[in-house]
């Protein structure tokens, strides 16, 4: 029986080649695009899994009240780590752990070796304890209990020695936000951390190094590190929670309140509004999740709708097998058959073009994924073929198994209404879900467009930064002095700061004329150069900014708009403003500058005089000069600095970078919006030209009685047109939703305009009508003798 079904099936693919082919490609493209996006969420959910503690490892997260509302950070107290271990039962062990960019893009060098650059961590003495990154050599327990221990990866060590035999070797490692050169001694080596960690890093020293008073981060007022901590068995999350909520005030800090995440959840529940987690890169998973389902259900709606369509010409087969015995199960099982047989062959096909596309697909998503087969993969590609080839041959299989045996062998199909809305009904499925997808890439297209070239108050072309190391650190001012008169250089300057992102705040150090102390303000800051604001283009909207040639301007300060607005002050220009009990006068006002991405709003800033320390030499170039600036740079650099490599970037990669996940979600989307239109495209040319066969009569009959080739067209055009007019109505206002739900996201974003909807409603319009137009102008242009004499 079984041969008998495969040699049926055999058959039925060679004698319909056109349903099969179609089909074929229809399944194997959206298998293809359904393995890449599994493989995509796949490595999505397993960040932060493999820690040993997972289930016990929490996040410390803090709420904080201000003026706008309420600030949800993970950088916490310094000293909060040490305090919950001590007071709080229910915690097994604490960690604080500074954010990756504190001490990014290091300059570490040994004895005899030249320099390499790598990203490392301070943290706390129990951070190997706590989280699985395993030692190659050195004690867990040990290895970050003295303040000048450094444990390096695999690969470090590698580096700089040559062997990763490196236990109580020298490093010499600086970095730009750091004053000093730092010495350090290798306590322990750890195996390269895996992909799957959010934190990269290859590099770790103690956290007190930047511990001894009056570090900042002594005290309860500021925030600094990240904490983490590990609960003991059977300790309840819940009351742990309950009580770290009024932790803060019992140190002073009654604006501040603390709660806690498990830390695996933090990699893809990152976003926050007003105090309450509303979602993160788990919405882009479930975005793709279900654009991967959408579109292996557009291909089974193909199967489905090209199926039914040749019932009328496989209903004598099903009349002889009823005659002659065959039950309607064991025909539902032989069309089921048929699908899942046909999603096989499409699964080896998708294997083989996900291979194809896996190098492009990493470089679009930035990720490492390849085909492994293990257990895991192997049952889900199974779930997947056999989801997929049940699905697209439920409806035929239950359909053709249906008919009369009496009518079947009159070969006499008539077509009822059920049947033909059901086939209408999901071409409209397949078309809104196409609609939609075109809808969202142009939204997010014009968004992407919209945050990339919009006005953000600095000049990010042709400006460079040049990491301030070695004697550049203390003496900016000679290096910047001689690379403004390199030809092509049309300005330079410093700051003590990363100009985008890295930006330190403070709340409640700071007092003026009027204030209302019981306004909670919190203001961002930056210690910049004279001559920083001309370079970086940003424009004064009152007032003057620092310049050498006033000489006392380390009591000066300059305030954004959003923090004159937020002070309330009317004319600010000479007024008091008093920073850490010290009165510093507002000499200018700056017009607002979008120093994070465009989802923030420009938050007040205040700006302080530094000519002394610097983190970045900022550098504007005039187009078309860069490489003969930069070749000129790195000459004067050498110069400050022998045998060091200048380390450069330009700005308007960091600008790109704030980007990064959105340009990838507007990429991808472009590829599977087009493939969902294909695949329906796919069925409508299928149904189309299955359509044009069975009415080759009719088409001659018309002729005959004088009817045109136009009239022919329309009349085949418009029943397939209508479908997809009546899925541009449902998708035009589901996908309004959708792009209006995704905009909010951003505080600054654009507006929904008409012709995103129209364009895509009319772009699906028009494919589906060329589409369709193919099959009806080739039957409209057959000669109707032709036409009268097939069957």
């Amino acid at each position: 029986m079984f041969q008998h079904h495969l040699l049926l099936i055999y058959r039925n693919f060679k004698k319909y080649k056109s349903s099969f082919f179609i089909n074929l490609i229809g399944l194997s493209a959206g298998l293809t695009c359904a393995l890449l996006i599994y493989l995509w969420v796949s490595d999505e959910v397993q960040m932060d899994k493999f820690h040993s503690k997972g289930s016990q490892l929490y996040q410390l997260i803090e709420n904080e009240r201000t003026e706008s509302g309420i600030n949800t950070t993970d950088q916490t107290v310094g000293i909060l780590a040490d305090a919950l271990a001590k007071e709080m039962p229910e915690v097994e062990d604490a960690v604080a752990v500074s954010p990756a960019y504190w001490i990014a893009e290091t300059k570490l060098s040994a004895k005899n070796e030249m320099g390499v650059r790598g990203g490392g961590l301070f943290a706390g003495k129990d951070f190997f304890k706590i989280f699985s990154y395993p030692l190659v050599s050195g004690n867990i327990s040990q290895v970050l209990t003295t303040k000048n221990s450094i444990v390096i990866s695999e690969q470090l060590a590698m580096k700089l020695f040559h062997t990763t035999e490196v236990m109580g070797k020298e490093i010499v490692w600086e970095n730009a936000d750091m004053a000093n050169e730092n010495r350090a001694l290798i306590s322990g080596v750890f195996k390269t951390v895996p992909a799957s960690s959010s934190i990269q890093f290859d590099f770790v020293v103690s956290l007190q190094m930047i511990m001894d008073p009056p570090s900042p981060l002594l005290s309860w007022g500021n925030h600094g590190p990240n904490t983490f901590i590990v609960l003991k068995k059977g300790a309840d999350p819940e009351t742990l929670n309950a009580k770290l909520k009024g932790f803060m005030k019992t140190k002073g800090e009654s604006r501040r309140e603390l709660f806690m995440r498990p830390y695996a959840n933090g990699y893809l529940y990152n976003q926050y509004e007003n105090g309450k987690q509303v979602g993160g890169r788990i919405e882009y998973v479930k975005l793709f999740s279900l654009i991967a389902i959408f579109i292996l259900i557009i291909a089974c709606v193909n199967f489905m709708n090209l199926a039914t369509a040749r019932a009328a010409v496989r209903m004598k087969e099903v009349g002889i097998k009823k005659v002659m015995g065959a039950s309607r199960q064991s025909l539902i099982l032989q069309y089921l058959g048929e699908s899942v047989l046909l999603t096989c062959i499409s699964l080896f096909f998708s294997l083989l073009f996900v291979e194809l596309l896996l190098p492009q697909f990493n470089e679009v998503t930035g990720k490492h994924l390849f085909l492994h087969f293990d257990w895991k993969l192997i049952w889900t590609l199974a779930g997947i073929t056999i989801f997929t080839g049940l699905i697209s041959g439920s409806y035929p299989a239950l359909y053709l198994s249906g008919f009369n045996p009496a009518v079947a062998l009159k070969g006499k199909l008539s077509h009822s209404m059920g049947e033909l809305w059901t086939r209408q009904g999901l071409v409209v499925f397949q078309f809104t879900l196409s609609v939609i997808l075109i809808v969202c890439v142009l939204v997010v297209y014009q968004q992407i467009e919209f945050v990339q070239h919009t006005q953000v108050g600095y000049k990010k072309d042709n400006v460079l930064y040049v990491e301030s190391e070695g004697r550049l650190k203390d003496n900016p001012g000679t290096f910047i002095a001689e690379i403004r008169n390199i030809p092509g250089v049309v300005n330079a300057s410093s700051l003590d700061k990363r100009f985008i992102g890295d930006l330190k705040s403070t709340i409640g150090d700071f007092n003026w004329e009027g204030r209302d102390p019981k306004r909670i303000i919190k203001f961002q800051f930056a210690g910049i150069n004279s001559g920083l604001i001309e370079t970086m283009g940003m424009e004064m909207a009152g007032g003057r900014s620092f310049s050498s040639k006033y000489g006392a301007d380390s009591t000066k300060v300059i305030i954004n708009e959003a923090g004159i607005k937020v002070m309330g002050l009317k004319d600010p220009i000479g007024k008091i403003f008093t920073l850490w009990h010290k009165e510093l006068q507002i000499i200018g006002v700056v017009k607002d500058v979008h120093f994070e991405s465009m989802h923030e709003v420009v938050k007040p800033m205040f700006f302080l005089y530094n000519s002394k320390q610097s983190s970045r030499i900022m550098v504007q170039i005039k187009t078309g000069q860069e490489k003969q600036v930069i070749a000129a740079l790195q000459q004067r650099y050498q110069n400050f600095n022998p045998g060091a490599a200048m380390v450069y970037r330009f700005l308007d990669q960091d600008f790109q970078e704030q980007y990064v996940a959105e340009t990838r979600i507007s990429l991808l989307s472009r590829y599977f919006a087009g493939l969902a239109i294909l695949i329906s495209c796919l069925g409508l040319f299928g149904l189309a030209s299955f359509t044009a066969q069975r009415k080759l009569k009719e088409i001659g009959v018309r002729k005959v009685l004088g009817a045109s080739e136009w009239a022919i067209i329309y009349s085949l055009s418009r029943d397939f047109v209508k479908p997809v007019l009546i899925s541009i109505l449902i998708a035009l206002p589901l996908s309004y939703i959708i792009t209006k739900h995704w905009l909010d996201t951003f505080a600054y974003r654009i507006d929904l305009k008409l012709w995103y909807f129209a364009g895509a409603g009319f772009l699906a319009l028009f494919i589906s009508w060329l589409t369709v137009s193919v099959q009806a102008i080739r039957a409209g242009l057959k000669n109707p003798i032709d036409c009268l004499r097939d069957e």
